[in-house]
């Protein structure tokens, strides 16, 4: 039923897609074609509306919206920091490993043309003599596994 929905590939993509509508039990959304219960962002803006304008209690607010409580206060939280956009399914923090430079980077792939048989701890450490940036092995065997994907 959901799948076919007009905008099912947009929520999609934009990250917006409520994974369990059918959870959705508020009244409004069975009422008016207005209010998708397919769009996740709108479905939290409506439950911290009904909470803060209707005076619903948040367990009841969390319940008809299909949410827990605890997601109803991270979803508050959310919402007085950034607005709407905090409504949305997004990782918060930083992104990607701040140390690695377009120069790392190119070392790296240079590296790992010459030596596809090193480890990722032999190519962090190659890194630390080279350039004397510390970095977890982990994110240079990441760094490493998308080098010999993208060649």
């Amino acid at each position: 039923m959901f799948r076919n929905h007009p905008k099912h590939n947009y929520l999609v993509a934009a990250g917006a897609l409520h994974p369990h509508p059918e959870d959705v039990g508020a009244d409004i959304f069975q009422r008016h074609r207005f209010f998708d219960p397919l769009d996740k962002v709108q479905v939290k803006y409506e439950m911290l509306r009904a909470h803060a304008v209707d005076d619903q209690s948040v367990a009841s607010a969390a319940a008809v919206f299909g949410f827990s409580r605890e997601t109803f206060y991270q979803t508050w939280r959310a919402f007085e920091q950034a607005g709407t956009a905090g409504l949305r399914d997004e990782k918060r923090g930083r992104r990607g490993p701040v140390k690695l430079t377009a120069e790392l980077v190119e070392w790296v792939r240079r590296a790992a043309a010459e030596h596809p048989d090193w480890s990722g701890a032999t190519m962090a450490q190659g890194l630390a003599e080279a350039h004397g940036v510390i970095l977890h092995r982990r994110t240079v065997e990441r760094l490493f596994a998308e080098v010999k994907k993208n060649g």
